[in-house]
């Protein structure tokens, strides 16, 4: 399948790098988009409404989401909420990928090593 008809689908709580890795996979042709599971009730949106070929699910604990951030005001609950609505995509994600530890460059290498494995 090639890039341009690859529907990916990039959930995550809020700081996780949704935004910068769709932008990046957008740049090299990939069809990517983020639906906001992570304020919906709906735990299926994200199949209902986009219905991927790739399900990419960017984790981030509560602290460094927090950090990158800058706000004061981000409670654990919130965050908290996000995760409880992001579980059934958690569950059924193609991908998942903890950046804490990793710079926006290498979730964007992470991702792609991952979808030259699934495109051959």
């Amino acid at each position: 399948m090639s890039t341009d008809r690859l529907r990916i689908t990039i959930l995550g709580p809020c700081a996780s790098g949704k935004s910068t890795l769709i932008a990046e996979l957008k740049k090299r042709g990939y069809q990517a988009s983020h639906i906001a599971q992570e304020h919906s009730f709906i735990p299926d949106l994200w199949h209902k409404w986009a219905g991927p070929d790739i399900l990419i699910f960017l984790d981030v604990s509560y602290d460094i989401s927090k950090q990158r951030q800058g706000i004061k005001h981000w409670s654990h609950s919130l965050y908290e909420k996000q995760v409880n609505r992001l579980r059934h995509a958690r569950e059924h994600a193609d991908l998942l990928l903890n950046t804490n530890n990793l710079s926006p460059r290498e979730v964007v290498q992470h991702v792609l090593e991952y979808l030259d494995q699934w495109e051959r």
